[in-house]
């Protein structure tokens, strides 16, 4: 059994900054990728950020210079520093980990359950 858990959300101003955290645990081997996607109301799930095992980083155009995606492997925890928050980032952001469960297992992804993030003007 695998449970990733999210904290962080919560309400903020237009400007301002949250941090989003994401631990991974149970029965991991390995955790390849880790990423963070968003949700508005209405439209579909999108990427927000990855990060790979080995650190490197990639961004959706609309957060790049304001989020920054980190991880602790040791932890096997992902985080998102999101700064100058800005009302059209408002969703819910769910966290994902494509992890092997065991040496020979397949890589399968896994999902947090999210966590709403709401910026007001």
């Amino acid at each position: 059994q695998v449970q990733l858990v999210e904290s962080g959300g919560g309400l903020v101003q237009a400007g301002g900054s949250l941090r989003l955290s994401c631990a991974a645990s149970g029965s991991i081997f390995s955790i390849n990728t880790m990423g963070w996607y968003l949700q508005a109301p209405g439209k579909q799930r999108e990427l927000v950020a990855l990060i790979t095992d080995g650190g490197t980083a990639n961004y959706a155009d609309s957060v790049k210079g304001r989020f920054t995606i980190s991880r602790d492997n040791a932890k096997n925890t992902v985080y998102l520093q999101m700064n100058s928050l800005k009302p059209e980032d408002t969703a819910v952001y769910y966290c994902n980990a494509d992890l092997r469960t065991g040496w020979a297992a397949s890589v399968f992804r896994y999902w947090g359950q999210g966590t709403q993030v709401t910026v007001s003007s």
